[in-house]
């Protein structure tokens, strides 16, 4: 099957991998590259998702009665689908997105009780050969936003504060309620799509993680360090990501020796 989460890199083989050449554009990559991180490791997305978020998660994923919750409420979420399962309705598999969230917090206990940071990594590198239970923790996660979606969509509609990316996000043609945002966008998402930065802010606060993303492409210039949100708790802890293009996400796991490129 195709590895959503590729191996790790060292930094100076992905910059003549990736960069080579001595166009501006290569030679910028290059120099920012090697002056911010000695050693890039390229994980996907999902990495930072499961091995680096914290107690939220765990409260999270112990609500196994989420499904029929949401489900009693609005009847479209009978659309949710599944990549596994598509073309059946979300009344017929609930227990399976119950089996998500308890896989969920099946996995973030196993690898939050892990002390060193070397089998942490490669508890978390054996977690994402399985290609089923990896599709299993993405939908348990983007139900998880969906839920927090319309909370902040019922609290805007009934008067409460609610975070400026909310109203960019119910701004959209394509998600101007809850229903919209399933349908046009958390239903794609880890099948055929990824997150839009404003979904970056909806997973964020699903997580109630602030996720700090290096935006390489915007080194020199006001956004090249992007927080999401741009206005987090303070008692929120910190992921941080890094970016050349805003599509594909990487991580950095550890320290290597520097060298010269």
């Amino acid at each position: 099957y195709k590895l959503s989460v590729a191996p790790e890199m060292d930094i100076m083989e992905y910059c003549r991998k990736e960069w080579r050449g001595n166009t501006p554009v290569a030679k910028r990559m290059r120099k920012v590259l090697v002056l911010f991180f000695f050693c890039l490791i390229l994980l996907g997305f999902l990495f930072s998702f499961v091995c680096l978020v914290g107690d939220f998660l765990w409260e999270q994923s112990l609500k196994q009665e989420l499904p029929e919750n949401l489900l009693s409420k609005y009847d479209w979420i009978k659309q949710w689908q599944l990549k596994q399962k598509l073309g059946r309705k979300m009344g017929e598999i609930s227990d399976e997105i119950k089996e998500y969230l308890i896989l969920l917090r099946k996995k973030w206990k196993n690898i939050s009780e892990i002390k060193g940071p070397i089998e942490k990594q490669e508890a978390c590198d054996k977690l994402f050969k399985n290609e089923e239970e990896e599709y299993s923790l993405y939908e348990a996660l983007k139900f998880l936003m969906l839920n927090t979606a319309i909370e902040l969509y019922n609290d805007d509609k009934n008067g409460r504060r609610v975070p400026v990316f909310s109203w960019l996000l119910f701004a959209r043609d394509t998600s101007s309620n809850p229903y919209q945002l399933m349908h046009n966008h958390l239903n794609h998402i880890g099948h055929s799509g990824g997150l839009e930065q404003v979904e970056m802010f909806l997973l964020a606060y699903a997580l109630q993680y602030t996720i700090q993303v290096y935006r390489l492409y915007k080194y020199s210039t006001d956004e090249f360090i992007t927080l999401y949100p741009n206005d987090p708790e303070e008692d929120w802890p910190v992921v941080t990501l890094i970016t050349e293009d805003d599509r594909h996400y990487n991580i950095p796991v550890r320290m290597c020796q520097e060298t010269m490129l």
